[in-house]
């Protein structure tokens, strides 16, 4: 066998040496291949993959963590008032002085459970290795995930705060500058929606009515995804012009309290669909709505709270009796009020808000929270006052190195035992547009040893479990228990409904 083989390689040898030189198998040559993953190529891939993923948690990095939480719920009272009926404290000759009243308020919060789960297949942990360690990085995902959460908890999280019926659009047809068809019947339906429920919504995948959520191992919750009872329909028929240039406002007749944004739905009165988010009470309607989400899918229901999470600073400050609450005026439809400017380098509104502080409550914001939106707009108010206004603008000229641009990054609060002092302006990730917040972290008062108005009490802290192997995968989730305690809910403050400008 071992002869034939070998004559049979030689036989064919000679075979190829005597074909013609002009034969394809000698013409071609070794080139470049056109992609990295064809041909004889050497495939640079960099070990391992990089993580661009912005976790930006600025409250939960500045909010104390205090471990030691027992029972259902953090349980605490405060004395908020001393001598509330005013009594003088002159006394007459022999007498005795009045007996004042004190006031007495009782809190609480309940704990809640906070964590997200992942899981690496065996072929998949098989596939990476010697480029990525697949269950580090499963579990380093899942630890980010629940920061990220958590943040965007301690700013909106809303599991009491319920934002009710949305109010019914009133209607006005335009016949200019739009494109909507003349002596045609439209039905408006709006939506308020949390910060989570805008958060996490959009035109394309639509808004979050009653989720249910099927969890790992099989179980299920059904909670609110964050958006109100949608409002009763209004409806329109534009003017018989025979032109197709019409356009609807629609307004509600106030802000919802506690809103973040608002949907939008518009069409055949029963057929409404989504067309638009906005962070003020109002919108103009040009053109039929692109999206695809039915306002009859969303039910009848107030679906704007949650029931397995914890109040945030939002919702603390929005409710009655709280903080500091402004909500900008309706406005035109699709503008809204935007913030005002004194003419000498300040805000109204703002200045407004820093002076509630005072008056009630004798105390300073630490900062103001904005969206980018916001930052801007205070910039461009600040530096459009008077040229006669008290401002100082110092400009570092170098040659050549001169840049662009101004930015207002802290405000001057007029009101105060000390003085004029500045609070920092910070822009956060999660602010919506349209909404302000003012944020204290101390208080000139005498606090019974309490190290910080605001923190977060846990019963377990953050915590990694790998679940027993039930199939051929790794299970893993990543949890805390707590919540978010507020001692003086009253020291936060919230501007809603701005319009951009």
């Amino acid at each position: 066998m071992a002869d034939n083989i070998t004559q049979d390689t030689l036989t064919l040898t000679k075979e190829a040496q005597g074909k013609a030189i002009t034969d394809d198998t000698l013409n071609k040559s070794f080139t470049q291949s056109g992609s990295a993953t064809t041909g004889l190529t050497f495939y640079d891939l960099e070990a391992p993959a990089k993580r661009l993923i912005p976790v930006l948690t600025p409250l939960r990095n500045r909010i104390p963590r205090i471990v030691g939480g027992r029972g259902i719920q953090a349980n605490w009272k405060a004395i908020t008032g001393i001598n509330t009926q005013a009594l003088s404290i002159g006394v007459s000759e022999g007498n005795r002085g009045g007996i004042i009243s004190t006031t007495v308020a009782e809190y609480f919060a309940a704990f809640r459970g906070v964590g997200l789960e992942d899981n690496v297949t065996f072929e998949a942990d098989y596939a990476a290795e010697g480029f990525q360690d697949l269950k580090a990085t499963a579990a380093l995902g899942l630890l980010d995930s629940v920061m990220l959460g958590e943040e965007a908890l301690l700013l909106g999280g809303n599991t009491s705060l319920a934002l009710g019926t949305t109010p019914t659009p009133t209607l006005a047809d335009v016949g200019t500058t739009g494109s909507l068809a003349a002596n045609t019947a439209f039905s408006v339906i709006a939506v308020a929606l949390t910060l989570d429920g805008f958060m996490t919504g959009s035109v394309g995948g639509g808004i979050r009515a009653l989720v249910t959520r099927i969890n790992a191992g099989g179980s299920s919750d059904t909670y609110g995804g964050g958006a109100a009872r949608k409002s009763v329909n209004a409806t329109i028929t534009t003017a018989n012009d025979g032109n197709a240039t019409h356009k609807i406002t629609a307004s509600l007749p106030s802000p919802v309290s506690g809103a973040a944004g608002y949907a939008w739905f518009w069409g055949a009165a029963g057929s409404e669909v989504l067309g638009a988010l906005t962070t003020i009470n109002s919108v103009v309607i040009t053109a039929a709505a692109t999206g695809t989400q039915t306002a009859a899918s969303l039910g009848t229901g107030d679906n704007s709270t949650n029931h397995l999470v914890f109040d945030g600073l939002l919702s603390q400050a929005v409710k009655t009796g709280a903080g500091y609450f402004y909500q900008m005026p309706t406005g035109p439809a699709g503008t809204g009020t935007p913030l005002t400017a004194d003419g000498a380098g300040g805000i109204v509104e703002i200045d407004a808000a820093l002076k509630w502080f005072w008056d009630t409550y004798r105390l300073s914001p630490s900062r103001i929270m904005v969206s980018s939106q916001e930052a801007m707009n205070i910039t461009n108010k600040v530096l459009s006052g008077k040229t006669n206004a008290a401002q100082r603008f110092t400009i570092n000229v170098e040659q050549g190195r001169i840049a662009g641009g101004d930015l207002v990054t802290s405000y001057l609060n007029k009101f105060g035992m000390a003085g004029a002092t500045s609070i920092p302006i910070e822009q956060h990730p999660n602010m919506p547009a349209g909404t302000i917040m003012f944020d204290t972290d101390s208080l000139p008062y005498k606090l019974s040893g309490i190290a910080s108005i605001k923190r977060m009490l846990l019963r377990r802290d953050y915590y990694q479990i790998e679940w027993p192997l039930t199939q051929r995968r790794y299970d893993y989730g990543v949890y805390f228990d707590g919540v978010l305690q507020h001692y003086a809910p009253f020291s936060s403050g919230v501007i809603t409904n701005i319009g951009n400008g």
